[in-house]
């Protein structure tokens, strides 16, 4: 004979401390939970409309400089630091958790145009209109420990991640090894002048550049010609390797966007990534290769995920002037930008992040509100409040402008085709437009 008992163990429900956790008993049967949906649902729309009252990007700015800061790095193996140069020469290294300026150097006669650290951190060059190259020391920035002329204005630098070596552009794009004088290598494709030139993280001996011909170029050090070439309809500013994937850059153009490439095949981007309504200056990867940071003309600051063709996130001031270099830190933390009116700012590189120190309940808490998040955003209420930010007047107004002048222009094209012989004017992709020329 069965009898049916309650057997309940101590052990089960009861804290041995008052510091202790209660322990929850709950069934995860389905049939058990019918409202289990609905009731998701809400906290999900809970959990959406509470980040978007706790984004507060905005962390503090950083002022000292006298004249529009020109280029901004990150130090390579130091979190806590970066360094700006400015358009009077003055180069001022900065402490990011003190908010403070550490040192202010006296570097050049007008523009720094260019900074890059050394790979083990214990120095770092500067390029400037004077056409000189300066490499100076973290212990001592009195004065710098080697000056190389040059024979043309320097537009930007970049160092090696391995190697004892850096690149310059200008006229044309030049190699140096740290213990020489005179370049080892010089590349020149038919080109006037060269805006930037980067290494590849990740395939070192690769390196990029945008020439003055609306033209990237890809370079490999090991030989003496430039790899390939392509042409696009405007000229773009600055390129950035993604730091993850070794083929892929995405170059910020003219033309108000940005375009993702495969070096491998540069007939066209396989991604264009919209929403700013003047010339993009500057990019910076984070360090995780999923999303980059682009600055604009438009007095804006722009996340992209790298798969998405429009940005997640906008961030502005009202005093933030035209934007001139942006970086994301090494932590994957922060974002920094440098802007016409003369200071730095320092960004959350996630808006509503709680900064300090997280509980475990709570961080569980947290991963359990972004489960919900992802479960229920295609939802139109959740995407709306997802989505939903606050623009400029004169960015959202430029936006509606551009929106109209691109749908005239598709249905421009399309009353063309439809009115004229079959096959006389194909169909071209947006994409397959960009690129005027590609040459090897």
């Amino acid at each position: 004979m069965k009898i049916k008992v309650l057997s309940r163990n101590p052990n089960d429900y009861l804290r041995e401390t008052k510091k202790d956790i209660s322990k929850i008993q709950r069934n995860y049967d389905t049939d058990l939970h019918p409202f289990e949906t609905s009731r998701e649902y809400i906290r999900s729309l809970n959990a959406v409309k509470l980040e978007r009252v706790f984004a507060k990007p905005f962390l503090g700015s950083l002022e000292g400089h006298r004249d529009s800061i020109q280029c901004l790095i990150k130090h390579r193996t130091q979190l806590s630091l970066v360094l700006s140069g400015s358009c009077d020469g003055d180069i001022k290294i900065w402490n990011l958790p003190k908010r403070e300026c550490v040192a202010t150097i006296r570097a050049h006669n007008g523009f720094v145009r260019g900074l890059s650290v050394i790979p083990d951190g214990n120095a770092f060059y500067s390029v400037g209109n004077d056409k000189l190259i300066k490499r100076w020391t973290f212990d001592k920035y009195d004065e710098s420990t080697m000056t190389i002329v040059g024979k043309h204005i320097f537009t930007s630098i970049d160092h090696h991640y391995k190697k004892s070596e850096f690149a310059t552009s200008g006229e044309t794009v030049e190699l140096w090894d740290e213990n020489r004088a005179q370049p080892t290598q010089s590349f020149k494709w038919g080109v006037d002048s060269h805006s930037s030139v980067k290494f590849n993280p990740i395939e070192t001996t690769v390196l990029a550049s945008c020439a003055a011909d609306r033209s990237i170029l890809l370079y490999d050090t090991r030989q003496s010609v430039p790899l390939r070439k392509v042409i696009l309809s405007m000229n773009s500013n600055t390129v950035a390797w993604n730091p993850m994937e070794a083929f892929v850059f995405t170059a910020a153009n003219e033309d108000y966007n940005l375009y993702s490439f495969d070096m491998r095949n540069l007939k066209q981007p396989f991604n264009i990534h919209k929403d700013h309504v003047a010339a993009v200056i500057d990019i910076d990867y984070s360090p995780t290769g999923k999303e980059f940071v682009a600055g604009s003309f438009d007095k804006t600051i722009r996340i992209f995920p790298v798969d998405k063709g429009h940005s997640r996130e906008i961030y502005h001031t009202k005093r933030m002037q035209h934007l001139t270099c942006v970086q994301w830190s090494l932590d994957n933390k922060y974002i920094i930008s440098g802007s016409d009116e003369m200071c730095l700012r320092l960004w959350k590189a996630k808006a509503s992040e709680k900064l300090g120190v997280i509980r475990n309940r709570e961080s569980e808490a947290l991963e359990y509100n972004e489960a919900l998040k992802e479960k229920f955003s295609n939802f139109p209420k959740i995407k709306r409040i997802a989505r939903h930010r606050h623009l400029p007047r004169s960015v959202y107004f430029a936006k509606k402008e551009h929106q109209v002048i691109h749908e005239s222009q598709k249905r421009k094209e399309a009353n063309a085709r439809a009115n004229s012989k079959p096959g006389s004017i194909p169909y071209v992709a947006e994409r397959a437009k960009l690129v005027v020329e590609e040459l090897e």
